[in-house]
């Protein structure tokens, strides 16, 4: 299965993001995009969370009410497995080029969600960077964008270079 983009998403700071048509993509993130503690999310090396469908279809199965924009991502991806995102990868989606830079490390902010879905998503093997951990990625992943440009739901994301 091919990846795409599911959906693309803004708010003004905190969650959920809602849904928007196209994005625009700067080095510092989507345009029209804010963070409610830029000291904690945003900048170069977060400017992008992406999240894969399937792992919010995972946590749902486990009680968890989500949906796309939910955890705070800004691009819900369809067709991307988790399990084989690595820090360092490179990828291409719609006309943007971005790094894998960090793997998302969960906030008081999703308990909303439900309690305990901080160790649904995360765990010390993730910390600790263990790409085997069952957790891997759940929570998503953070980018730094290398090519700024637009996005549209249904790009196709594409792996272009493995970690360095």
């Amino acid at each position: 299965m091919s990846a795409t983009i599911l959906q693309i998403h803004v708010s003004q700071g905190g969650i959920p993001k809602r849904p928007i048509a196209m994005g625009i993509v700067t080095s510092l993130g989507l345009v029209g995009d804010s963070h409610a503690h830029p000291q904690i999310h945003g900048g170069p090396l977060k400017a992008l969370l992406l999240l894969a469908s399937e792992s919010l279809e995972e946590l749902m199965q486990q009680g968890y009410p989500l949906y796309p924009g939910a955890l705070g991502e800004n691009i819900t991806t369809q067709g991307l497995d988790r399990r084989t995102v690595r820090l360092g990868q490179r990828y291409r989606i719609g006309e943007i080029e971005v790094e894998i830079t960090k793997v998302r490390q969960p906030c008081d902010t999703l308990r909303p969600y439900g309690v305990g879905i901080q160790r649904a998503v995360y765990d010390p093997e993730v910390k600790a960077g263990n790409y085997a951990s069952p957790r891997w990625g759940l929570a998503g992943f953070y980018t730094s964008v290398v090519r700024p440009g637009t996005i549209h739901p249904g790009d196709a994301i594409r792996l272009i270079q493995e970690q360095a």
